[in-house]
This record gives C-alpha cells, structure tokens and sequence, in this order.
C-alpha cells in the first residue's frame, strides 16, 4: 500500500469520526476542497460510495461501514509497525461512548481514564437523544451505545438495531419507580399508582424531531401530560426534582456513586421489566479499549451498592 492511499484511509477515519468533511479538514489542517478531492478520488479507485452527503453532514454507507472497518484494521497495524521499527510512540487511542442519562456509565467511564496508562489518546463521552446513540453507532462514531429495551419497545428496538446491524448486550435488569424531592406530598407511600402522579409536572428528556414514545428515555412514559417539562442533562432535571412537586420515572436495580438525600424514589405498581445494555455494530470487533470499558461496566455493576437508583443517582 502506497503512502497516498494510507493518508486516504486516515481522512476517511477522521471524516467518519467528524461526521463532517469540514470539521474533519480543520482537524487535518488542509483545506476543505483537497479532503473532498481525496475523498472523491478514493471512491472513485474502489467504485464504492463510502459517505452518503446530507445537509447535516456526511455518515457512512453500508460500503463505508464495511470499508472503515478495514481502514480502520490496516492504519492501526501500519501505526503499531512504524512504532515497532522507529521506535516511537504509538498513535493517539479513540474511544467514544453514547449514552442514555445514566450516571453508572459516566463513573465507568472516569474510571476508564483513570485505569488507562497511554501515551496519546483521545476518549468521549456523549450522553444524548436515544437515535443518536443509535445513529453514532452505527455510523461509527461511537464504539458503544448504552440504553435500555423493556417489553414495551422492545419489538420496534430490537428491529432499528437489526437494520442497522447492531447488536444489543444486556448489563442488567430493573423495575419502575417514580423519583421525587424528598419532601413531596407523596414522600411517604410505599408503592404508587400511574394516576397518581398526574396532577404534578412530569420531567422528561427532550428527544428532539425524534421524540418517540420508543426513544423515550423514561422508563415508563404511558402518561397523560397534564404538565410536562423537558430537558436535556442531568443538572437541570436534578435541579428541578429539588425543588418543585415535579417528578420523573427512574428505576431500581440500577449503581449510582451519589448517595443523595434530597431524593427518593418509590415503586410504581407496574409488571414491566427493563432491561439496560450496550449495543455495538456487528460487523466491527471491539478495541481493547472498548473491551475494557466493557469489564469495567460490569464490575461496577457487581459492587455492592447495585440496589441503588441507575437513572439519575
């Protein structure tokens, strides 16, 4: 393999990791026109479209996800020989995760960092809308996805990730409950009703032009909204279970590292399950890297405060 086509496969990484022909030019530092002249060039040597174009930006084709796939194989190994025989260091490691609004995935995330002794690397996390999750993986810009399926959406869920060649891995399971400020006038039932929480404001996260009931992140979300509220990160939603009469639907069974007392949550009279996991895309193995994160999620999950609200806690 020819330098040139090698520097190809290097934009082609860094525009799918971008999703943006122009972002990825400004972190190459050429200009515009010449990535998309490589590009261009590239696809036109393999007869293979490798990026569909939209208004939002580019994501792959199922060619492209095939291609980068090996693209992706090829650069590492040619970087791991021009480390082995110039001996210098390795390239930068990438590592992304996209996921539901869950604290346990930022803490195994932290702890990822904290237990990575490398030289160069580049990690993210994103915590966003449900489609994207699904959309960044399958594009390739994340590795993994976190959400949950219940038996609800389950059918729909499991179909979006047949189509796009995803595959769903279960953590662990967990039961419904409402999650309140620890003074609301309900503070003291054991067990509550769907009905009941009717009268008061119900916070939920925003899912953008995709606001599925199936992309719901709530875990039940077959409510009546007489008041809804919508956010978009944790503080904000924290911020306003502290202090009004809102609430939001949570779960039990989940880890949490924040032991908060303005809190409390209490089951919901509902026969449903909910199952949260990882997907990834089955036609791509998995880093070391990811594998790791993937050992770390689990062990988190054996510890001992597992009981403890996963939502938002």
């Amino acid at each position: 393999m020819s330098a040139t086509t090698l520097q190809q496969l290097r934009y082609v990484i860094e525009i799918a990791n971008c999703g943006s022909i122009n972002e990825a030019a400004k972190k190459l530092f050429i200009s515009q026109p010449s990535l998309s002249n490589a590009l261009k060039e590239l696809e036109d040597d393999l007869g293979i479209i490798i990026f569909e174009r939209t208004n939002k930006g580019v994501s792959l084709s199922l060619d492209g996800v095939e291609f980068i796939g090996y693209a992706r194989q090829v650069v590492e190994q040619a970087d791991l020989m021009e480390s082995r025989y110039s001996e210098i260091k390795s390239k930068s490691i990438h590592f992304s995760v996209s996921t539901q609004h869950y604290s346990f995935a930022a803490k195994a995330f932290t702890r990822l960092v904290k237990q990575s002794d490398l030289s160069e690397y580049e990690f993210s996390l994103k915590e966003t809308k449900t489609h994207e999750i699904i959309d960044n993986v399958k594009t390739l810009r994340s590795d993994i996805g976190i959400l949950y399926i219940n038996e609800v959406n389950s059918k729909v869920m499991n179909k979006i990730f047949s189509d796009n060649s995803l595959k769903f891995t279960p953590l662990f399971n967990a039961s419904p409950h409402v999650l309140i400020r620890a003074g609301h006038l309900i503070a003291g039932k054991k067990a509550v009703l769907l009905e009941d929480m009717q009268r008061f404001p119900y916070i939920a996260f925003d899912q953008g032009e995709n606001n599925s009931f199936y992309f719901s992140e709530e875990a039940l979300n077959i409510l009546r909204k007489v008041k809804g509220i919508k956010v978009s990160d944790r503080a904000t939603l924290l911020d306003l279970l502290a202090n009004t009469d809102g609430f939001t639907i949570s779960a039990k069974g989940g880890i949490s590292d924040l032991k908060d007392e303005r809190f409390k949550s209490i089951p919901i009279e509902a026969n449903q399950i909910f199952t949260v996991g990882w997907i990834s895309h089955k036609n791509i193995s998995l880093s070391d890297i990811a594998k790791k994160y993937i050992f770390i999620l689990n062990d988190l999950i054996s510890e001992d405060y597992f009981d403890l609200d996963f939502y938002l806690l």
